[in-house]
């Protein structure tokens, strides 16, 4: 599926998020960019160490990274030259968390357009094991993603990468609606 906000292609795959030919995917990444388990463990695993070493050098010089922003290392051995790393929150139900979710998916957009990237691929961060319900993360991303797009970009495709069937048909049905409502 795939719409056109100005002159970005926003589009949805279903499928890895590191098989993606864009120029960086993002992780969902916590504070400490400690690639574990999720999509950051898959993430690490398939870029190799490089991804995590960088991601250490990265919080000792800045320090942990806080909830609502980003932080970008290379892609190791991924195809994607870039990683960049959104600290989304972990969900607690209250407003405060989709601020949060769409201030780290903005907060990602705007890393990629820093360095002068034309393409970024987003999973639905903070779905895994920070528990954000997927409806109301596909909801609050996909709002931020639109709303950011409206604005000033070099971005020319941003993928949200979508992982299984039902996944994708959650964010499929919010892109329609959210289209329609603008239209």
């Amino acid at each position: 599926m795939q719409v056109q906000i100005n002159r970005t292609a926003l589009e949805l795959v279903e499928g890895d998020i590191t098989e993606l030919d864009t120029d960086a995917i993002v992780n969902a990444a916590n504070e400490h960019l400690a690639h574990g388990g999720g999509v950051a463990g898959v993430i690490a695993r398939k870029g190799g160490p490089t991804i995590q070493r960088e991601s250490d050098a990265w919080v000792r010089r800045h320090g942990p990274v806080p909830t609502g922003s980003a932080a970008i290392t290379s892609g190791g051995d991924l195809k994607a030259r870039y990683v960049i790393h959104a600290v989304g929150p972990v969900y607690d139900g209250t407003p405060r968390s989709a601020g949060l979710l769409a201030s780290a998916v903005r907060a990602a957009l705007r890393m990629a357009d820093e360095h002068g990237l034309r393409s970024v691929a987003l999973p639905a961060i903070s779905t895994g094991i920070f528990g954000y319900p997927m409806e109301e993360a596909a909801q609050v991303m996909l709002r931020a993603a639109i709303e950011y797009l409206r604005g000033e970009t070099g971005l020319k495709r941003v993928v949200f990468c979508l992982y299984g069937r039902s996944a994708f048909e959650v964010f499929a049905r919010e892109l329609a609606a959210q289209v329609r409502l603008s239209a």
